[in-house]
């Protein structure tokens, strides 16, 4: 569970909402139980507004939850500054070993074995969940390019300090940046035609939608 707070009190609305959800009546139906050992709170805050969050113990149902500085949802991790950097750093990581593991066999397979391990062991790594990743800064996105290009040379068996841009073109494969916001565009097109998530699709709204913005020269984008 997570909740945003931009102040040092803790605010009640947020802790009542998430008691009744948990009093729900799906939650009763279904005899579920909250496990406490699997449950975190997360406050949000801008990092030089850290010190100011809450520390205490919060009272979820009957039991106790201490704040989390990092949760990890869906393999997806969120730091409490919502700066990305540990999914980043973590990714990054993971696809380095993969790539280690796969330079020590690349004599064994054939250029198209060694591309689609790559496809699937590492750029499958680096795309998921990465509509989440939108708007960071551009050393974020360096570090993840970074593993790309060092893919994209292991694939063509290209030396070490090569340029990789002609690399990434014969590939077809898009830089780091242009995948995210490829993404994230397909995730704002579902939304806009109905075949994503309601709690998504339901919060998108044209700008034209909106009397206080229809009459602005970007409504018609």
């Amino acid at each position: 569970m997570t909740h945003k707070s931009t102040a040092s009190a803790v605010p009640q609305q947020s802790l009542n909402s998430s008691n009744r959800c948990l009093r729900a009546p799906a939650m009763q139906s279904n005899c579920l139980q909250l496990n406490t050992t699997k449950t975190k709170v997360l406050w949000c805050a801008h990092s030089r507004r850290q010190r100011q969050l809450p520390q205490a113990a919060l009272r979820v149902g009957t039991d106790y939850v201490l704040p989390s500085s990092l949760v990890r949802d869906l393999g997806i991790y969120v730091d409490s500054d919502v700066s990305m950097k540990t999914r980043v750093s973590k990714t990054v990581s993971s696809c380095f070993t993969v790539l280690r593991l796969l330079h020590s066999i690349r004599c064994s397979v054939s250029p198209a074995v060694l591309q689609s391990l790559i496809i699937l062991l590492v750029l499958s790594r680096l795309d998921y969940g990465n509509a989440t990743l939108y708007g960071l800064p551009g050393n974020q996105n360096n570090r993840q390019q970074s593993v790309m290009n060092v893919a994209a040379r292991l694939v063509l068996s290209a030396p070490k300090y090569e340029h990789v841009t002609p690399l990434l073109r014969d590939l077809h494969w898009l830089r780091v940046p242009e995948r995210i916001e490829f993404r994230f565009s397909v995730l704002v097109f579902r939304c806009l035609h109905g075949t994503a998530p309601a709690y998504l699709a339901d919060e998108l709204r044209h700008v034209t939608d909106s009397d206080s913005r229809r009459r602005l020269h970007s409504a018609s984008t």
